[in-house]
């Protein structure tokens, strides 16, 4: 029996199922080895049992050419099993570096997408220490604590002092303005008006 080895390529993926019908092929060499080991059994003669008599004729009390084809036979399934045997081992050896790969692949593409995230949030210009209730900064979402990286054109990129802030409000009363804040390390958008309301100034 001759037996070529499946993916040879050590680069090559290999799987669960690859591994079970290598497994199998085993299986089916140790039945076989089994089965003419039986016809061995049955004929009291084993691997080693001569097949002549005294005077150096063939046995008449055996099949002669049955035990030889059983020997030989079991000779070359044994070498199919060796190798086999080898087959099976390296490619759980493969299939366990494959499964540590990817769990390594996923963990740093994990920590990178944190990383990206981390990166592409720019830097605040500003934060949120109070909100009192019921003002127009209240009803828009924002919180305590909120940190400002966009409040309508003023930007991290142009933001120069709270000077800035008071005067794009004065210029926008009743107007929405885009606010991008962070919070929780998340970036949050939402609408505000600045607007007249029962507090101090156009925010609250």
């Amino acid at each position: 029996m001759k037996m070529t080895e499946e993916n040879n390529d050590g680069n090559s993926t290999i799987t669960m199922e690859d591994v079970q019908s290598l497994i199998k092929k085993k299986d089916t060499i140790e039945e076989q080895i089994k089965a003419y080991y039986d016809v061995l059994e049955d004929q009291e003669v084993g691997m080693e049992g001569p097949l002549v008599d005294a005077e150096g004729f063939p046995r008449a009390d055996v099949n002669v050419y049955q035990i030889r084809t059983a020997r030989q036979t079991i000779y070359s399934l044994q070498n199919d099993h060796k190798a086999i045997m080898v087959e099976i081992e390296e490619a759980l050896h493969r299939l366990h570096a494959l499964e540590k790969a990817k769990r390594e692949q996923d963990q740093a593409e994990s920590q990178t997408e944190s990383m990206e995230q981390e990166v592409t949030l720019p830097s605040p210009f500003a934060r949120v220490d109070a909100v009192s209730q019921g003002s127009p900064a209240c009803q828009a979402g924002l919180r305590i604590s909120d940190e400002i990286i966009a409040f309508g054109s003023i930007n991290t990129g142009n933001f120069q002092n709270l000077q800035n802030i008071a005067s794009v409000v004065q210029h926008s009363e009743g107007r929405p303005l885009n606010v991008t804040v962070i919070r929780n390390g998340q970036k949050t958008q939402m609408g505000l008006t600045p607007q007249r309301w029962s507090g101090r100034g156009l925010l609250g």
